[in-house]
């Protein structure tokens, strides 16, 4: 099975298209259209594009990317109309403009999320929603001091398949759930190990690098492959954690683990990556009630087998059977042959990911997926790589958000050094 990647999801999802067919069945007037600027108009960033362009109460004022490439197809497939910028600071001085969206890479989420709120816009961020924990919880605090209304992309939370999920392990029919598992598996190719070379014409390289260190242009650490090198993300883990793990902390009811340790490494060579391609995490939880579970994230790179054929997956193993589900679809296993009786749909329903996010423009109210939200579930990412880091079984305490066994862990929670002239705004 080759796993599809986050570009060909978003093209074919039934969900992306779903969430702009509800909600709006006419055009709305010039006057109510919200207008919405794009910083970031790549693979994730053109994918959001073609989706919101397509919302009848929607108009596309402004695109933004550091690379023109980029930035001429984004303007193309709007018409033509949209005003272009590659410095994103210009989006955000548009006293015209009422909501941003961000696609960039992870390093480049936060300090235009932070600007955007207190320039008086509301935030649509992809995830993982921050580069590190600190990083997303400035986020949080300046969404909440400036009142936005903000959505994390992270889409397959809005579709029917989790809200059923959801609603069955939360009614008790599969048991006492002691231990869920999440997973990703798929023969992913080498990405090689390209030499240096001058960054392609078109390319503001220095913006591109923003806060992470300076480094020799290299055609891996640019566009989809950034994601392979620690200063610009966290891998699959981070990259992948707010969807799989969504499913099990929706379901399970809760918003952090106790207890992470994990393993693995990049044990393939022949290739410039340095995340890993092989990735065990043990994360603990203690629920509100008491009772305790466990989590276990297995990422394997270079082989496509997986549970019942699912990858990414999720599996809830309870007393009385176990449910096994991937983005579209969930499998009950009655291992006792007691009858499971489905409970009846309580959950609501999403009128659609991205409707949910104009929705809340309008009305003012929440998201399923707002910033609080996505950084809870992107900090399990990152716990997970702080403890592959430091070779330790970390304590969290997620009131203080804090390592509280290994306090040097810690110094890993923020990047260390940012590069002038970028820093993370003051909230």
């Amino acid at each position: 099975m080759q796993f599809p990647t986050r570009r060909e999801f978003l093209a074919t999802s039934a969900l992306a298209a779903g969430s702009v067919a509800l909600g709006q069945d006419k055009p709305a007037p010039p006057s109510e259209k919200i207008r919405l600027g794009f910083i970031g108009v790549g693979g994730m960033g053109s994918g959001l594009l073609n989706i919101f362009k397509s919302m009848p109460d929607v108009s596309v004022a402004a695109v933004c990317d550091v690379y023109d490439a980029h930035l001429q197809k984004a303007k193309a497939a709007a018409g033509g109309k949209p005003d272009t910028y590659v410095d994103f600071r210009r989006v955000l001085d548009r006293k015209d403009i009422d909501a941003v969206v961000i696609a960039t890479p992870d390093h480049w989420h936060a300090i235009p999320a932070i600007l955007a709120c207190q320039s008086g816009k509301d935030v649509y961020c992809e995830k993982p929603l921050a580069y590190r924990i600190s990083e997303s919880r400035a986020m949080v605090n300046a969404a909440n001091k400036y009142k936005r209304v903000t959505q994390m992309g992270n889409l397959i939370h809005a579709g029917e398949n989790y809200h059923r999920v959801a609603e069955i392990v939360q009614s008790g029919v599969l048991g006492r759930i002691m231990k869920t598992r999440v997973w990703m598996s798929a023969d992913r190719k080498l990405i090689g190990d390209p030499s240096d070379t001058a960054p392609p014409p078109g390319v503001d390289y220095d913006l591109w690098l923003g806060p992470a260190p300076k480094r020799p242009f290299n055609p891996n650490r640019f566009t989809f492959n950034w994601r392979y090198f620690w200063d610009y993300g966290g891998g699959y883990l981070t990259d992948f954690v707010c969807h799989i793990v969504d499913l099990v902390h929706w379901s399970m009811e809760v918003d952090a683990p106790t207890t992470i340790a994990a393993t693995g490494g990049r044990y393939i060579t022949g290739d410039n990556g340095e995340t890993p391609d092989t990735l065990e995490v043990i994360y603990h939880y203690k629920k509100k009630d008491g009772t305790e579970f466990d989590m276990i994230w297995s990422q394997m790179d270079h082989s496509s087998f997986a549970p019942q054929g699912k990858s990414p997956g999720a599996m809830f193993q309870g007393t009385n059977a176990t449910l096994v589900a991937d983005y579209g679809s969930f499998k009950i296993f009655n291992e006792n042959g007691n009858e499971i009786k489905l409970p009846e749909k309580t959950l609501p329903r999403s009128p659609g990911h991205h409707r949910e996010f104009l929705n809340a423009i309008k009305s003012r109210g929440k998201t399923s997926c707002h910033f609080e939200y996505g950084h809870r579930l992107s900090s399990v990412g990152h716990l997970g790589n702080i403890s592959l880091w430091t070779g330790e079984t970390l304590k969290w305490d997620a009131k203080s958000e804090r390592v509280v066994n290994h306090p040097e862990a810690n110094v890993h929670l923020a990047r260390q050094e940012y590069r002038n002239p970028w820093s993370i705004p003051q909230v």
